[in-house]
């Protein structure tokens, strides 16, 4: 999928990202921006506002007279929505899943109990709403519909814990749960279990007991790394 509103060093990085972040240039390799730009058939102006892309995500780092330098893994910006789809999209896949579920086994539950201690009226309305909308879709192979309401449902949970940190963390399980639909990493059907916890997680948080919504927020999370032990191993 190209990199919406990016142009031409979109259609590069679309490219470029993958080959890194699979492990094509490993950590240390140059890359020429004349031969790159030369090889994608572009100018060398794109080509550069292409390398300040992947720079920003600390995959590679620029150096005149050297070149383009890429870093090594330990210094990338991971929590960079597309550095995550990059990694989701190759053979890194099932490690990368499995960080980032056990980020969010140790971010959600927390935050839930959070949100039952401060969620408004208005985002416990639209926690219940995402709820509902997931059970509704959660039978007949609707996993698209259903990831859409899923995805709203743990970036409220996250907004509503009133912690910014964790609010900013919303791209990243976004990223995760998209990743897993569109990788194939699901049932055919949601785990009707799962569904449940979601909808009583809603109703936690709306009566204000963060125990609970820690807990059962916790269960959803560990189910989580199960299904990973079977469709991801």
């Amino acid at each position: 999928m190209s990199t919406p509103g990016r142009g031409l060093h979109g259609r590069v990085l679309d490219t470029l990202g993958p080959a890194i972040t699979a492990g094509e240039y490993p950590p240390g390799s140059v890359l020429r921006t004349d031969e790159l730009a030369q090889h994608f058939e572009v100018s060398r102006s794109v080509m550069r506002e292409a390398v300040r892309v992947l720079e920003s995500m600390h995959l590679v780092e620029s150096r005149r007279r050297v070149g383009v330098t890429v870093r090594p893994k330990a210094e990338w910006n991971v929590y960079d929505p597309q550095v995550i789809r990059w990694r989701l999209a190759g053979a890194d896949r099932p490690h990368q899943l499995r960080s980032l579920t056990v980020l969010r086994s140790a971010v959600e539950p927390v935050a839930a109990g959070l949100a039952a201690r401060h969620a408004t009226a208005a985002q416990c309305a639209e926690l219940t709403e995402c709820a509902l909308g997931m059970v509704a879709h959660s039978r007949g192979h609707k996993l698209e519909e259903y990831l859409f309401h899923d995805v709203a449902f743990h970036r409220v949970i996250l907004a509503a814990s009133g912690n910014e940190m964790f609010a900013r963390l919303a791209d990243v399980v976004t990223e995760v749960l998209s990743g897993r639909t569109q990788h194939d990493v699901m049932f055919e059907d949601p785990d009707p279990a799962a569904v449940t916890l979601h909808v009583q997680v809603a109703e936690a948080v709306r009566e204000g007991d963060a125990v609970r919504a820690e807990q059962l927020t916790r269960e959803i999370t560990t189910g989580a790394l199960q299904e990973l032990d079977i469709l991801a191993p």
